[in-house]
């Protein structure tokens, strides 16, 4: 995959389920099979724009080039929210979303450090410094769930 500063990392689809993994399979699907794209196009590409009939800029499909910015790509989020009558997220809230469900779901060392690199970061203690906030209300689930430990330990 490559990403900014033209770096590049090897990823692997993230465990989230099976009927979002089925979206994305067809969605590359497609982009094979009819677009006839090469594992070095965009997995999310750019819109083609072009100069339609009236002289005016309009998207004509999917260009083979990558976003230059993610104003787009936040549009496009806006509007999808929007239409589907939810709130909007931006889309590195799901990246947030991401690093803590692999904080709370893997628990050995070995397991977070893929899951990190999984998201592109050389060292864990970026994913962990960076996405790993602990919400109040669970710091004081797992703060009290100690506590409750313990008091059986000592009595």
């Amino acid at each position: 995959m490559k990403t900014k500063f033209s770096k590049s990392f090897t990823t692997w689809f993230f465990p989230v389920g099976d009927d979002i993994r089925e979206i994305v399979v067809e969605w590359v699907r497609y982009l094979r099979r009819e677009k006839l794209w090469s594992l070095d196009d965009p997995l999310f590409p750019a819109t083609k724009v072009v100069i339609g009939d009236t002289r005016h800029f309009e998207a004509s499909g999917l260009d083979r080039k990558h976003w230059s910015n993610a104003g787009p790509i936040r549009t496009i989020f806006k509007n999808a929210f929007a239409a589907a009558g939810l709130p909007y997220f931006n889309p590195h809230s799901f990246r947030k979303t991401l690093a803590l469900l692999g904080g709370q779901k893997y628990t050995s060392p070995e397991e977070y450090k893929a899951w990190s690199q999984n998201l592109g970061h050389e060292n864990v203690l970026t994913t962990f410094s960076s996405y790993g906030d602990v919400a109040r209300h669970r710091q004081a689930e797992i703060i009290r769930a100690l506590g409750v430990g313990e008091q059986h330990a000592s009595a």
